[in-house]
């Protein structure tokens, strides 16, 4: 179960670093988890656990959540060296002179035309960036994703952003990539490798996914009856442990505080059905 506390907790505001996420964005994600994970088959606390963590690091915690476009000539050409030998030479490709404004979105053009559906000759390439929670990319993406979720995306693909559709759009571009089968194989590796395309930020995909587990479960034993009601952070400390524990002597089973142990998440899972 997802909250509006945990939200506030996991992707904090007012940190200082800029943008902030929106608030607006925190309520509507904590507001449609109950219908939306279960309406795409994520139905246990793992299976969410490894969508919002992919989400976390792809949108920076709802800091960045639209794709970042505004390279340098003598940025694009480190970043892709197979397509230009200098600033000078982006520069001329792109068909641009140093300072054009439209620099970014000709570049974005020229860079992802005839790639992911976007059309050669076209403003598909800096139309359909990545967006939203998951950073869906790409016209055949958006189209995809719209014709899932009910929204004309190829017309408005800043929706995939909005605040009310954001988490839907989410949860549907992550079973579209195919992360369903390798989340619930527990295999992060493999559903970033779905999401992303490669492994880009896998330690920190990883550093994410253990947190929001452990928030998730912090906030399952808060259901069951945790005194002190511990904070979803999850930061496991020695209350986390010891909430655990005493679950785990109340069901006869072994106290080790181990927050992966399998035969206690089977019954906190089975609690949670019984006391719904």
């Amino acid at each position: 179960m997802i909250t509006l506390k945990m939200m506030q907790t996991m992707w904090p505001q007012n940190t200082g670093v800029p943008p902030q996420p929106d608030e607006r964005l925190l309520e509507c994600i904590a507001s449609d988890a109950p219908t939306v994970f279960p309406k795409y088959d994520l139905t246990s606390d793992r299976l969410v656990a490894h969508a919002i963590s992919q989400f976390s690091h792809e949108c920076g915690n709802g800091r960045t959540m639209t794709e970042n476009i505004g390279y340098s000539p003598q940025r694009a050409a480190e970043v892709w060296p197979g397509r230009f030998s200098s600033a000078a030479d982006c520069l001329a490709k792109v068909r641009c002179s140093a300072g054009d404004p439209a620099f970014p979105t000709k570049l974005m053009d020229l860079v992802y035309g005839n790639r992911n559906g976007n059309r050669p000759g076209t403003s598909d390439g800096s139309k359909y960036i990545g967006r939203g929670l998951a950073q869906a990319t790409g016209r055949a993406n958006y189209l995809k994703l719209g014709n899932l979720v009910g929204l004309d995306l190829i017309s408005q693909p800043e929706l995939v952003n909005q605040p009310e559709h954001a988490l839907e759009c989410g949860v549907a571009m992550f079973i579209l990539c195919g992360c369903l089968a390798p989340a619930k194989a527990d295999d992060v590796e493999s559903a970033t490798r779905h999401l992303n395309g490669g492994t880009i930020g896998l330690e920190d995909r990883i550093l994410k996914l253990e947190l929001w587990k452990n928030a998730l479960l912090q906030d399952a034993l808060n259901r069951l009856g945790a005194d002190p009601v511990l904070a979803t952070d999850g930061a496991f400390g020695k209350k986390s442990i010891d909430a655990l524990m005493s679950f785990q002597r109340r069901k006869g089973l072994d106290p080790n505080g181990r927050p992966r142990d399998t035969a206690t998440l089977a019954a906190i899972e089975g609690a949670l059905a019984a006391s719904a």
